[in-house]
């Protein structure tokens, strides 16, 4: 089956105070729908509580095929065997990411509201590019807010994948699919949607859906 041209890209809650009900909680997601891909992003916690995490989740993605990127940390990423890396502007740059994680794994780069940045990134081989924060967010302090126009330029000009995150729920990632993202990534508009996570992924799927029809 042809994988669609915009897929859900989902990341975990900052905090996991109970792997095995969020590995629960997980499964329902991914019962949902389409999903492309699982960050897990535990800002603080401790390397041990990481691997913990990565221990506990990975077998719940592997059924479905969803690769796990691990969020700032390419040594970690190595480490515990991680499909990938996800990296900030402030976090390792990607030459020491990709040294890191190997040629095979997935390594993200947080490109903020930039063409720039992100054309820096794709230019030296990251396989993704992340634009946002589009909306208001609580998950994460955001330092720009972006324009879906940086989506339509992007995917005009640029073969690599990008990623549209910050703020979105299935009430307003219509527009970003339209614009052009390959992805769009949400923490809370899954985990705190009203009728859980199973209907938070089905909602999205149908929302992406209806914004690639309208490309």
């Amino acid at each position: 089956m042809t994988a669609p041209d915009c897929r859900l890209y989902l990341i975990s809650p900052p905090t996991i105070a109970d792997l095995a009900r969020f590995a629960a909680d997980l499964r329902e997601a991914l019962a949902g729908g389409d999903v492309g891909a699982f960050q897990l992003r535990l800002k603080g916690a401790g390397d041990d509580a990481v691997g913990a995490a990565v221990e506990a989740l990975k077998p719940v993605l592997a059924e479905r095929g969803v690769p796990l990127i691990l969020n700032d940390r390419p040594d970690l990423a190595a480490r515990y065997g991680c499909d990938g890396v996800h990296v900030g502007q402030d976090d390792a740059p990607y030459a020491e990411a990709r040294r890191l994680v190997g040629p095979d794994r997935i390594v993200g780069v947080t490109c903020h509201d930039s063409r720039h940045l992100a054309m820096e990134a794709s230019e030296a081989g990251a396989d993704y590019v992340a634009f946002g924060a589009f909306f208001p967010t609580t998950t994460k302090d955001a330092k720009t807010r972006a324009d879906p126009e940086i989506l339509e330029i992007w995917q005009e000009a640029m073969l690599t994948p990008c990623v549209a995150i910050g703020g979105i729920t299935p009430a307003n990632c219509r527009a970003l699919a339209a614009a052009g993202a390959d992805f769009i990534a949400t923490s809370s508009g899954v985990w705190a949607h009203p009728q859980g996570p199973r209907a938070a992924v089905a909602a999205f799927n149908a929302e992406i859906a209806a914004g690639l029809e309208a490309r």
